[in-house]
């Protein structure tokens, strides 16, 4: 029997305000002028994969707690409007929310409110059975409600991905998501020995795969039995680098893509590095992903028409 999603995308949904600031780290003054200004928009971590992996054509659902608030309707309108499936439960303490400041050179700092989420949040389990029942892989955000769902998503036979973004490799908060998933994102920007951590997590969980991605330096690859991390180098934007908020999901939803296709794990590091290498092109006021059409061209243009 066929499944009516793909993917379906837990957590992760929220709510930024946009500042371009003329450099970072930011100087102390007393004020600045702001251009091209500030400006809020629906957006964070599940939002952005959700849309990426619909954008390549891949049955995508999204289930997140959001407030009943203006911030709310904002990620309620953005999944509405692109056509997403999105189940959304009551978050008591309201939308979650972000401030990211934007440097001329595409760098960004995010600064998270952190106190609209509890450890007592949750997903209601019947819901998050019956979706995965109906879904091929999940993706997990690393949110209290996916800590909780993580064993309901085992227990329906699915594989997950999670994205642990920038990890030290030392915060226990973090084990559940990178040892309970079958393929593993980490940014290696608080990494100290981003390998061993890898190794580790091969090793400790259920991981085939971990992901290390590295930025302008491209990503690392390592597989259960591998001797080494392979690096894939980073893909050249076809325009401007404007913004790199949002190029981690991206190559998230790439690779995802590939993956879902049968494609091998070094042919889906590609396809992220090109989904995440467009999504620097993208304002952060906008919210754009590649589609399938562009990223098998863009695949078939790198390695000689082989796509």
């Amino acid at each position: 029997m066929s499944s009516a999603y793909d993917v379906l995308v837990l957590g992760g949904s929220g709510v930024d305000t946009i500042v371009y600031v003329p450099e970072l780290p930011l100087p102390y003054a007393d004020s600045y002028m702001i251009r091209p200004g500030i400006e809020t928009r629906a957006g964070q971590t599940g939002d952005f994969v959700a849309l990426g992996l619909s954008s390549l054509g891949l049955r995508t659902h999204h289930i997140d707690m959001i407030g009943d608030d203006p911030s709310g309707d904002l990620i309620r309108a953005f999944h509405r409007d692109r056509a997403i499936d999105f189940t959304e439960v009551l978050l008591p303490g309201g939308t979650k929310r972000a401030v990211n400041l934007v440097g001329p050179d595409g760098r960004r700092l995010s600064l998270y409110d952190d106190s609209r989420s509890h450890e007592s949040d949750r997903l209601p389990e019947d819901t998050v059975r019956k979706l995965a029942a109906a879904s091929r892989h999940a993706h997990v955000s690393i949110t209290y409600p996916c800590a909780h769902a993580l064993p309901l998503l085992h227990e329906a036979g699915l594989t997950v991905s999670t994205d642990l973004h920038n990890w030290d490799g030392e915060n226990p908060y973090h084990e559940a998501f990178a040892y309970g998933s079958d393929l593993v994102f980490v940014s290696t920007t608080a990494l100290p020995d981003p390998e061993a951590t890898m190794r580790r997590v091969l090793e400790r969980g259920r991981a085939e795969a971990v992901v290390a991605t590295a930025g302008a330096e491209g990503s690392y690859l390592l597989t259960r039995g591998a001797d080494a991390p392979v690096h894939v180098p980073a893909v050249t934007p076809n325009g401007p680098v404007v913004d790199s908020n949002g190029a981690g999901d991206a190559y998230a939803s790439g690779f995802l893509f590939g993956r879902l296709a049968g494609e091998s794990f070094e042919r889906c590091a590609l396809y992220g590095a090109v989904a995440g290498a467009y999504a620097c092109t993208v304002p952060a006021t906008g919210s754009d992903a590649i589609d399938r059409t562009a990223l098998l061209a863009e695949v078939a243009a790198l390695t000689g028409g082989d796509a």
